[in-house]
């Protein structure tokens, strides 16, 4: 049946907002782990029958199409996408006010549907309209497009926008869901909603009710960095914001210094989370002002779970889909079977880098894979430390390593990383096959997570917020060998889920986390992988059992319905 928007208005719903969401790959709407996390919020939503609507750009020009050449200097190219082969056009157009104009947006609803065929809304905010001038249409065309007032801009259709499209459209709306600061601005559109009335003014003098905002919001935070919080200075956000709120009142909720995007959603939310435990406890040492409660991430089941390993739930852990917690009784599965559903996840994955490298990999070697946006505190080099040392590990237990991964187009040390790599791959030539695999999408990133042997993470501590790749992996059965930070502080089980990088007592230099890694790789993982596949196959479903069971999105969404959604 065609989706229309009569099926969703006549539900309250929560309004859940992103930059960026993942739907699929063809749909270029995202551009890394916030948009994949953001996607799988929607499809668990979506399975589990949750009135959830999606509200973010419809970003055109998608975020890039990574270019690498021969020596790994990355070109961004626009990843353009066609809206209306994957939603239809709404009929509603709302104003927002950018300095002294009206900039029009319209909306392209996308459904989301669940595995029982519930379906989630998503709507895709767009100023490519006749309405609007040239400079104007193409606010909505790149994700993170360059420049502060070109952000600033996509912030006020997301968030202004976004919550006026919603009434617009006709949705009941009962609470509204910020996932990272960039639709803050959404919250100073719901207080201007009442007009100021003596009999609405707080006991220190607000002329707003920030009360009955407070009721309605939620903010979910994904960085533990301040320099990672969306800040304007002010000049620009009464050039572009003074029709819209006096900016008197926009330095006392959002800070004194400049627009604060993640203060103002903190002051203006009843309910705010980290994505992990020891995220959570950061973000209070940050805004101690703040009670920061902690959800920790998780991943879709059915999204990031290869098809033959999906064959293998499904023949003894029928459930799974809609109960993952029952992935628990995953050690009871033959041991056999396991190892066989891996090898033709793995298979598949060296069939892709076979046709995209031109690179022939050994399917009995231990292959590692990293893959994650390309940026200095994520360490992709720190495996590459001491080439010799990893030759003298590799002389003796062959390895093979996949990597993949984004350098923001102004992170100009991420691309030099990628660069880096590829040196890094040109002198391990005959001692250890590495390929890099060009333009990390949704694709490639299923593929990376279930066909590799050990996925690798090392951030580093405490500047990893949660990471969801290696979630994504333990659902395949792939252990983790990782940096105590984030989600791995809470599914490390030393040898029975995977293994540590060092203690996790503090920041650590790079030499002694590579030098941990370096051991732990010799002296633990590697014989383990080709000396004793038993025990190998023990650690694999120790993985699903007692890491995917939890770290998934269901059991997310389950938290955020009952400790966020109804209060």
């Amino acid at each position: 049946m065609p989706i229309t928007l009569e099926q969703f208005v006549h539900t309250p719903r929560i309004a859940y907002f992103s930059m960026e969401i993942g739907l699929r790959s063809e749909i270029p709407t995202y551009s890394g782990g916030l948009g994949m996390l953001a996607g799988d919020t929607l499809r668990s939503a979506a399975d589990l029958s949750i009135p959830l609507v999606g509200v973010t750009l419809a970003s055109r020009n998608g975020y890039f199409r990574q270019v690498l050449d021969e020596f790994g200097r990355q070109t961004e190219l626009p990843d353009p996408w066609e809206p209306g082969d994957w939603a239809i056009p709404l009929p509603a157009k709302i104003s927002v006010p950018v300095a002294d104009r009206d900039v029009w947006v319209q909306a392209w609803l996308y459904g989301l549907s669940g595995a029982s065929g519930y379906q989630v809304p998503v709507l895709l905010l767009d100023t490519q309209l006749p309405e609007n001038g040239p400079e104007d249409r193409r606010i909505t065309d790149q994700l993170y497009g360059d420049g502060i007032e070109y952000r600033l801009t996509q912030e006020i259709v997301l968030g202004i926008g976004g919550a006026r499209m919603l009434q617009a459209l006709g949705f009941k709306v009962h609470t509204y869901h910020m996932n990272e600061g960039h639709s803050a601005l959404l919250a100073l559109e719901l207080l201007r909603r009442d007009e100021r009335r003596p009999d609405r003014m707080e006991p220190h003098g607000d002329v707003y009710d920030t009360a009955r905002v407070r009721e309605q919001c939620l903010f979910t935070t994904h960085t533990p960095v301040e320099a990672g919080h969306d800040q304007f200075d002010y000049p620009l956000v009464d050039r572009l914001l003074a029709r819209f709120m006096d900016l008197n009142e926009i330095r006392r909720l959002a800070g004194n210094q400049r627009l604060n995007m993640t203060r103002l959603a903190l002051r203006l939310s009843g309910y705010v989370n980290g994505v992990a435990k020891t995220h959570a406890e950061v973000s209070r040492q940050m805004f101690p002002e703040v009670h920061v409660h902690a959800v920790t991430n998780g991943v879709h089941p059915g999204t990031w779970t290869a098809p033959a390993v999906q064959r293998l739930f499904d023949r003894y852990i029928p459930a799974w889909r809609f109960e993952p917690d029952m992935l628990v009784r995953a050690d009871q599965i033959p041991p056999q079977e396991t190892w066989s559903a891996h090898t033709e996840a793995k298979a598949a994955l060296l069939d892709a880098v076979r046709r995209l490298t031109g690179v022939s990999l050994d399917p009995e070697v231990a292959t590692l894979g990293f893959a994650r946006r390309m940026t200095a505190y994520k360490r992709p080099d720190l495996l590459f430390s001491d080439l010799g040392r990893l030759k003298t590990i590799a002389q003796r237990h062959p390895i093979q390593i996949v990597m993949a991964g984004k350098a923001h187009p102004n992170d100009s040390g991420g691309k030099a990383l990628i660069e880096r790599l590829f040196r890094m791959r040109d002198e391990l030539s005959g001692a250890i096959r590495m390929v890099f695999l060009p333009n990390y999408n949704m694709h490639l990133g299923h593929l990376l997570t279930s066909g590799v042997d050990l996925w690798l993470n090392n951030p580093l501590r405490p500047l990893e917020a949660s990471g969801t790749s290696g979630m994504k992996a333990a659902f395949n059965g792939v252990p983790n060998l990782s940096v105590l930070d984030g989600w791995w502080m809470e599914g490390c089980i030393e040898g029975v889920t995977g293994w540590a990088v060092g203690n996790g007592g503090g920041a650590e230099s790079n030499g002694g986390d590579a030098q941990a890694l370096y051991a732990t790789l010799e002296n633990k993982v590697l014989p383990l992988f080709y000396d004793d596949r038993a025990g190998w196959i023990r650690v694999m479903q120790g993985a699903i059992a007692k890491n995917a069971y939890y770290f998934n999105s269901h059991r997310m969404m389950r938290r955020y319905a009952t400790a966020a959604y109804i209060r």
